[in-house]
């Protein structure tokens, strides 16, 4: 059993969401062993003590708890399989955690491949934007053996509040496809009905207060509809990570001979805001393309 105590922990990713999970984990007393593709985007944790490594292979040496936070698949199976990876270089009884949002076939694979070196790999994919990293307060959804959550449980509350075990291997992800299918179809809500607002005279603002507490209510509504009136665009969550997941769950809903008519209109849409240079933007840019739609 993994004693939380005298434990490194490693950190790969440092980006939007990463940078506050990794905080949290130095804030509550454990060296940590950062790496990311641009060292500039850990300068703030290694002034808190964090240590810089060169590859994902240092950090596997070197720490018995890492998480991964990066943006695409191929990203995950480079640090997790490559030659420099985590599985190869790491040690027996060690445990993996991803937190990236990935496909679910490619969690099983990691699982089945870290198992042949003694190694415990979950998948953990998380919701609550950037605002849910910050304040550690993410829904993180878990798959993997269930011994392996127990262990690593206690991380996992630093930075999340609603930590839920799934099942086996991949069913994290599978999770994860859940939770963006139901953000897709609600996005496109959320925009309409901020523009109906506008059209019909109303404050878009004075609207939300009545709306987001009843049965319209969403985490949407409530943290992105006011960035929407703002004009804030910042990326709490990029389009183009909320492109690569949807990709994955029409593909993974393909394979059930499953249609997911409300999830294709969504991303039809954010490929319109990606060839208008939008990738970069946060997923409530889509009302920018409502906005023009309906004049």
């Amino acid at each position: 059993m993994l004693k939380t105590e005298n434990v490194t922990i490693g950190f790969i990713g440092t980006g939007v969401m990463g940078k506050s999970m990794a905080s949290h984990l130095i804030n509550a007393g454990y060296p940590l062993i950062v790496y990311s593709r641009t060292k500039a985007k850990a300068q703030d944790l290694i002034e808190k003590g964090a240590l810089w490594v060169d590859t994902p292979k240092d950090v596997a040496e070197r720490a018995s708890v890492i998480f991964t936070m990066v943006g695409y698949p191929a990203d995950v199976e480079e640090i997790y399989l490559g030659k420099n990876g985590l599985i190869s270089n790491g040690v027996s009884g060690s445990y993996l955690i991803d937190m990236t949002t990935s496909a679910p076939s490619l969690a099983i694979k990691i699982y089945q491949e870290a198992k042949k070196m003694g190694i415990h790999a979950i998948d953990a994919p998380v919701s609550g934007g950037d605002v849910g990293a910050r304040e550690a307060k993410l829904s993180i959804m878990v798959g993997g053996d269930y011994e392996s959550f127990e262990a690593v449980h206690p991380f996992l509350e630093l930075l999340g509040t609603n930590i839920v075990y799934q099942g086996k291997a991949g069913a994290g992800q599978h999770t994860k496809m859940c939770n963006q299918i139901a953000i897709a179809s609600n996005m496109i809500g959320v925009c309409e009905a901020i523009i109906y607002a506008e059209k019909a005279g109303l404050n878009p603002e004075t609207v939300l207060k009545s709306i987001s507490t009843g049965a319209a209510g969403s985490w949407s509504l409530s943290n992105l509809a006011p960035r929407m009136l703002n004009g804030d665009f910042a990326p709490g969550f990029y389009i183009k990570h909320f492109i690569k997941d949807m990709k994955i769950a029409l593909n993974e809903a393909e394979q059930m001979n499953m249609e997911v008519p409300g999830l294709a209109l969504a991303k039809s849409l954010y490929d319109q805001l990606v060839e208008s240079g939008e990738e970069n933007s946060g997923t409530q840019a889509l009302y920018k393309y409502w906005k023009s739609e309906q004049k």
